[in-house]
């Protein structure tokens, strides 16, 4: 009896430990009340570069596991303040921006508040006709224990980054 009532109670801390409160995000997210669903899908063509008047982005998401059995983590890019979509696993998307400066975010979107507070932040200088890759590593060696960093990639990694990957698309839920 004494042992389901010291479970019930380490079950109820740690309910209560999840939050559902939003986290305040930088100005180059968007809103932490948008959440995505995410789908992916294999063996698709690679990108091309479709206007030339605008920049070409290609956003790469890579873990080196998964957070939890069979569940893979969740990362939302946002620009200039607006969420422009989610990959989940090692996926990526692609999407055009217009040319100046733009400032980036990716944050790992979770239930859990410890895991949803992984956010990094970078800008750029996007030119007409140019393709640029940036990567969202999340880096799990426990549950307790994560790494989060967005980087800008070069080419010929962002590359083979998508020849390898999944392509994902999301929507806000």
């Amino acid at each position: 009896m004494r042992v389901k009532l010291a479970v019930l109670a380490l079950a109820v801390i740690l309910v209560s430990a999840i939050k559902t409160e939003a986290s305040t995000l930088p100005d180059s997210c968007g809103s932490d009340k948008i959440k995505f669903e995410v789908k992916t899908e294999k063996d698709h063509p690679a990108p091309s570069l479709l206007d030339p008047s605008k920049a070409q982005l290609i956003l790469i998401q890579t873990e080196n596991h998964m957070i939890t059995p069979f569940h893979g983590a969740t990362v939302r890019w946002g620009m200039d303040g607006a969420w422009i979509g989610a990959d989940n696993g090692d996926s990526y998307f692609v999407l055009t921006a217009q040319p100046g400066i733009h400032h980036l975010c990716a944050n790992w979107q979770s239930a859990f508040k410890t895991l949803n507070k992984n956010v990094d932040l970078t800008s750029f200088t996007a030119e007409a006709g140019h393709v640029y890759y940036f990567q969202a590593d999340v880096h799990v060696e426990s549950q307790q224990s994560v790494s989060f960093a967005l980087t800008q990639v070069n080419e010929d990694k962002g590359q083979y980054l998508v020849k390898t990957f999944a392509q994902s698309t999301s929507k806000p839920k």
